[in-house]
């Protein structure tokens, strides 16, 4: 390992490898920009192409396809009039549905206009083809819709429209995604004005933000070619996840570096020679915290959900390619600027650089903690172990369609207003296909289901039948999902009939039951393989297992306080299903990062002068870069907020609160605490545990100076 580091150092840092390695990623940039710019064109946003192909939904939708087209979307054209729709109203709405028909991308002939009970509303249905527009052509038709209905306001006399329903749902979110280039700009100023505060230099932040810049790109063109070639899911969540994780990680790594580099710069007068060193000595700690994050996201590969098990791979590819990056070009870009990249605080050579200053914030943290660990450690843990009963609060098991949005967009006002005068089931109806002498048995069974309230005669084709049935709930409401849950079992129960359930509701009832099986499997193997790596980076079991514990209590800690926030503060309806198994494996990789960092460096200075006296040692001199590198990471994660997505703002606001508090309390508190407690335990079984006792005496508590002099 130590030698490969050191071949791989001597590259990027060398007097013409520098050079090289600059031409290498010119090479691989210019052919990467065009693939990576359609990243869109494979992406695939339908709730039901994130199903595995045995869910019940997506068998329904290939034996529905003799019925209807297989690949349409409702939209649902909502008029309303408080005091009372009119004979004109009901004159224009007829004709707009006559308009719609020539609208590129619907299907068939809109159904309706049909008036609400109350007589204050209309409701027209109409189908759009989304094979043929296009996930992102969904957005388009809804716009012509929207045209057609508003285009003679002034013949409108204050008659009401809206599009809503799953097109109208789809249009929005599109809507609400911008492209992605404004989540990228927020992010970039968000990593630029953390660097700037961090440094106080006006151009070396343009280095990482380069490189970072430079790995997204190829990260996306590796990304579409797998999506393009190899079959892998990606869609609108793939990509604002991906650019905050590369932006976040990959400057996280650049830190490290960075700060490694300053350090030997003072030591070394030749740059080219500090570079190596540097990258020899931080290699190690970021190629294991890219590792964990790369390998613990990779894991996701084993969900059933295609959304979640595209997204593994996908993000393990940017933080690989982000550690890439900021291992070679990055360090090649430093040397070549050479010190005055750091002005106005440029660092100078010093054969005898001074060691810590004694009134640094870490050291005197590190002395506060070190008075009475074993108090600071138990006090700290219950503490976190109280944040995580917010988790109670917890209603991770989907959003209705109204629910996803911070704001109040068209489909929003759309369907409350639907909601008032009409069924709420009605335009998207729940589907069942059964043999056909088993039409009328499955018809009966599903009109007893509590929460269906009508159930249309079937139509048969060719030995099979197709019942519809409106629910009384939001069709992307948890109640909705209730009453497929129940309709199955009903229909599953006629002898012979060979009846599924399908529909929009369904899609979303086997996503969350995806979702929770996911979780339940794939959490375990995150665990155990983080453990796994940790055990091989420090040689040890004890100081893994404490480390592991340490990031499962900051995991139910920060969902505790985020679900409190989410349901108190947000005012959220709840959160999506597959939010819990995302936020666990970013929290878990990512809070694991600034224990290998911290306890990587206590590890080597443990070699020279025993555990206890390196844990405030490490403390002490990681302290700055891992905190500037958990805001950092915290504020790119915190840039999701600018989505006007209620998922997009919970993970972001989870993964954000998360980071700082392993950043803060988690890593400099409690970790450093159970260190000085532990002592060479924390090596067990290692020939370092063993060596620990002609270092040092087990009892050694040292004071701040003489850590302080130990360097």
């Amino acid at each position: 390992m130590a030698r490969t580091l050191a071949s791989l150092a001597s590259l990027p840092s060398g007097r013409v490898g520098k050079w090289v390695v600059l031409a290498l990623w010119a090479v691989l940039l210019v052919p990467a920009l065009m693939p990576a710019g359609r990243l869109g064109e494979v992406e695939q946003n339908d709730n039901s192409a994130w199903l595995p192909g045995d869910a019940e939904s997506t068998r329904v939708v290939e034996r529905v396809a003799r019925f209807q087209p297989a690949d349409t979307v409702p939209a649902i054209v909502v008029y309303d009039r408080p005091g009372g729709v009119t004979a004109a109203d009901l004159a224009k709405a007829r004709a707009d549905a006559e308009a719609f028909r020539g609208v590129e991308g619907v299907e068939g002939t809109p159904q309706g206009p049909v008036p609400s009970e109350d007589g204050q509303a209309l409701q027209t249905v109409v189908q759009v083809h989304k094979d043929r527009t296009g996930w992102e052509g969904i957005g388009k038709v809804v716009d012509a819709l929207t045209e057609v209905g508003e285009g003679k306001k002034e013949d409108a006399g204050g008659l009401g429209f809206h599009v809503t329903g799953p097109a109208g749902q789809a249009a929005d979110s599109i809507k609400a995604f911008g492209g992605g280039g404004g989540l990228t700009a927020i992010t970039a100023s968000v990593v630029v004005l953390i660097l700037l505060l961090t440094y106080r230099s006006p151009v070396l932040p343009l280095l990482p933000l380069l490189t970072a810049g430079g790995a997204l790109v190829t990260s996306e063109a590796v990304i579409y070619g797998l999506a393009r070639n190899a079959g892998l899911t990606v869609n609108k969540q793939t990509g604002f996840v991906l650019t905050v994780l590369v932006f976040g990680a990959a400057t996280d790594y650049a830190l490290l570096l960075i700060s490694r580099y300053r350090e030997e710069l003072r030591r070394h007068e030749d740059r080219h020679e500090a570079m190596e060193r540097a990258l020899r000595r931080s290699g190690p700690a970021i190629v294991a915290s890219a590792a964990t994050v790369a390998v613990s996201l990779a894991l996701l590969t084993l969900a059933s959900l295609n959304s979640t098990q595209g997204l593994g791979p996908a993000c393990a590819v940017g933080v690989l390619v982000g550690l890439l990056a900021m291992t070679t070009l990055m360090p090649a870009l430093l040397v070549v600027c050479g010190r005055w990249i750091f002005w106005p605080t440029t660092p100078s050579y010093d054969a005898t650089p001074p060691g810590a200053a004694a009134d640094g914030l870490w050291a005197r943290v590190g002395a506060a903690v070190s008075g009475r660990p074993r108090l600071v450690w138990a006090g700290t843990a219950l503490v976190l172990a109280v944040m995580t009963l917010g988790m109670l609060a917890l209603r991770a098991d989907g959003l209705a369609g109204k629910d996803q949005f911070t704001g109040r967009p068209q489909t929003v006002v759309g369907e409350e207003i639907r909601a008032r005068h009409f069924p709420a089931g009605s335009g998207d109806p729940v589907l069942v296909v059964a043999k056909a002498d088993a039409a009328q048995g499955v018809r009966t069974a599903l009109s007893g289901v509590p929460g269906v309230a009508r159930v249309a005669a079937p139509v048969v084709k060719g030995g099979e039948a197709l019942v519809l049935g409106e629910l009384r709930d939001d069709p992307s409401s948890t109640a909705a999902m209730r009453a497929v849950e129940r309709a199955r079992a009903a229909v599953h129960r006629v002898e012979g009939a060979r009846a599924q359930v399908g529909g929009t509701t369904a899609v979303l009832f086997d996503t969350r039951e995806a979702a929770d099986r996911d979780s339940a499997v794939i959490i375990p193997i995150v665990l155990v393989v983080v453990f796994l790596v940790l055990a091989l980076l420090l040689r040890a079991i004890v100081a893994p297992l404490l480390l592991m514990a340490t990031v499962v209590l900051s995991f139910g800690a920060t969902m505790g306080v985020s679900a409190l926030v989410f349901e108190h503060v947000f005012h959220f309806a709840g959160e999506e299903a597959s939010f819990p198994l995302l936020a666990f494996v970013f929290l878990v990789a990512l809070g694991i990062d600034y224990n290998i960092f911290l306890v990587t460096r206590v590890r080597e200075e443990a070699l020279r002068h025993g555990t206890r006296r390196a844990a405030l040692t490490g403390l002490s001199a990681t302290g700055g870069v891992i905190t500037s590198a958990g805001v950092v990471l915290a504020g790119t994660f915190a840039a999701m907020a600018s989505l006007p997505l209620v998922f997009a703002a919970e993970l972001g606001f989870a993964v954000a609160f998360g980071v700082l508090l392993d950043t803060l309390v988690v890593r400099s508190v409690l970790v450093t605490a159970l260190i000085l407690d532990v002592g060479r335990w924390m090596w067990w079984p290692s020939g370092l545990f063993r060596r620990h006792t002609t270092l040092q005496p087990p009892t050694d508590r040292p004071d701040l100076e003489s850590v302080l002099g130990a360097r």
